[in-house]
């Protein structure tokens, strides 16, 4: 089952990666596979076909899988723990 977290500027990323993916399919300065592999994970959590495809790019390699969606887990405590930084550092002024 797939959870759905819509947010607009998730889809305005994704979307915007995988447009770049696509022409870096034509244009030989873009790597059009990493830009459509990224856009795919932004928007895994936004749409279902994002999210069946992400599960194929996982059952083909597990292990890079793991290791990406650790790297996000661990982006998203540091962006948590800059903001309460940052809250603490203004209420005290």
């Amino acid at each position: 089952m797939v959870i759905l977290r819509p947010s607009l500027s998730r889809k305005a990323a994704g979307w915007t990666l995988l447009v770049l993916g696509l022409l870096g399919m034509v244009l030989p300065f873009l790597q059009g596979f990493l830009f459509l592999a990224l856009g795919v994970f932004i928007l895994r959590d936004q749409h279902i076909w994002a999210a069946q495809r992400w599960g194929w790019v996982a059952d083909r390699w597990p292990h890079h899988v793991g290791r990406i969606e650790a790297m996000e887990a661990s982006l998203g405590r540091r962006l948590v723990d800059a903001g309460e930084r940052i809250r603490r550092l203004f209420s005290r002024a």
